[in-house]
């Protein structure tokens, strides 16, 4: 293994933010933290690898990569970010783009998937190792045992009678033979790729024409492509029967300690709109699910304010309606926050702020945790520490009271 650590090992995880089986699914929370954050643990945690850099076209899945401690040296070009878009063109590009611009060029390149998340602690280091004793290798693949046997498959044409997919020389019906007298065969899995740059760079493949198998355990075999695939993987990963690489740290980089939480009022609380009336009376709508959150806060002992620019008394209702104090008609939110938190004597490292507009920007590195809505203004979403998955006024408030009272929960049991 130290004769490993002296080569420069590439972990690549692809990433693109246009899933459409499972929407967003990349940073989806899967068993207490967003998907993406099990690969990027495979990688940090291998004792062989260098480097852990994401490709992806998103700036959210980019945020919550470099929370759980990967790079994000570049933006992949939306050309490489397409349905149909295989993965030798996304690596071709990581591995030219590192050389072009850094001058980087690394001995082995990983793929890890972030739809296996469920992997074997070492599975890392045992795929680099394989490729490294094997010299004629092109690259090392994860297989583990097929669950349906080749052997016994058929091809229809659309006339005529069907033909066997397989033939065995020594017997005339495969696909009447008990499993045990045909080939043992195995499926690849999405889990681990360690390949040579050679393949890649100058062979144009993937794989190449030489790869070599680790066979992986079968009870890891986790490919997450549908909701009941999601269901199935969860379930192995909170069953804790197998010894998994699991990420480290704060799955949302909430604080550790929150003494405060502050929400903006439109476009938070409210989806943003406004109904004016003949006599100049304005409406807005509010979410139930905020209120239920709200109070769930409140009930734990999490204190919560609202701070708006918004003059209208509507602002006060609402905010009566879910017992909370309100500071409204602010122009200079950073001034207002700023001189609140030391009228509080509030440590800002401990304070959530919820945002959604360019006006909320000066608040978001006063505090611990800036959060933007998931329909915030674009300006805003780069300087956010967290983007939630639900839109304001649709129930954004109620997700950020989940995740912070699950970590809250989780910490009481540790």
């Amino acid at each position: 293994m130290d004769d490993l650590k002296k080569i420069e090992v590439l972990a690549v995880i692809p990433a693109r933010g246009g899933s459409k089986s499972i929407p967003r699914k990349n940073i989806l929370d899967f068993a207490g933290h967003p998907l993406i954050a099990y690969s990027i643990a495979a990688g940090l945690n291998a004792e062989v690898v260098s480097r852990v850099i994401v490709s992806t076209d998103d700036e959210e899945i980019a945020q919550v990569a470099r929370r759980y401690g990967a790079e994000v040296p570049f933006m992949r070009p939306a050309e490489h970010a397409q349905d149909d878009t295989l993965d030798l063109p996304v690596f071709q590009h990581a591995l030219r783009w590192l050389a072009e611009n850094e001058d980087y060029h690394p001995d082995v390149v990983i793929q890890l998937r972030p739809t296996s998340p469920v992997r074997p602690p070492d599975l890392v280091d045992r795929a680099v190792q394989l490729l490294l004793e094997n010299p004629d290798a092109d690259s090392v693949r994860g297989v583990v045992s097929s669950g349906q046997n080749p052997f016994k498959m058929w091809q229809i044409s659309s006339e005529g009678p069907m033909e066997s997919l397989l033939t065995v020389d020594e017997l005339a019906e495969p696909f009447n033979a008990p499993r045990q007298a045909l080939p043992q065969t195995y499926w690849q899995t999405g889990h681990i790729d360690a390949i040579r740059p050679g393949t890649i760079l100058e062979k144009g493949m993937m794989s190449g024409e030489t790869i070599f198998p680790l066979v992986i355990d079968v009870r890891y075999t986790v490919d997450i492509d549908t909701q009941r695939d999601w269901e199935q993987a969860e379930r192995l990963m909170k069953r804790g029967d197998l010894p998994v690489v699991v990420p480290d740290g704060n799955p949302y980089g909430l604080p550790d300690q929150i003494d405060l939480i502050v929400l903006d009022f439109d476009g938070v609380l409210t989806d943003n709109r406004v109904w004016v009336d003949q006599n100049s009376l304005e409406r807005v709508a509010a979410h139930r699910g905020d209120g239920m959150g709200i109070s769930r806060l409140k009930k734990a002992g999490f204190e919560v304010i609202v701070l708006s620019t918004e003059k209208n008394p509507v602002v006060a209702a609402r905010c009566k309606k879910v017992n909370i104090p309100v500071y409204q008609g602010i122009d200079d939110k950073g001034s207002a926050l700023k001189k609140l938190l030391d009228e509080r004597k509030v440590k800002p490292e401990n304070v959530i702020y919820v945002g959604n507009d360019v006006n909320d920007l000066p608040c978001f590195p006063l505090v611990g945790c800036a959060v933007a809505v998931a329909d915030a203004h674009v300006d805003i979403r780069p300087h956010a520490d967290l983007i939630l998955s639900t839109k304001g006024g649709y129930g954004a408030v109620r997700e950020l009271s989940d995740l912070i009272l699950s970590q809250f929960e989780n910490r009481r049991k540790q």
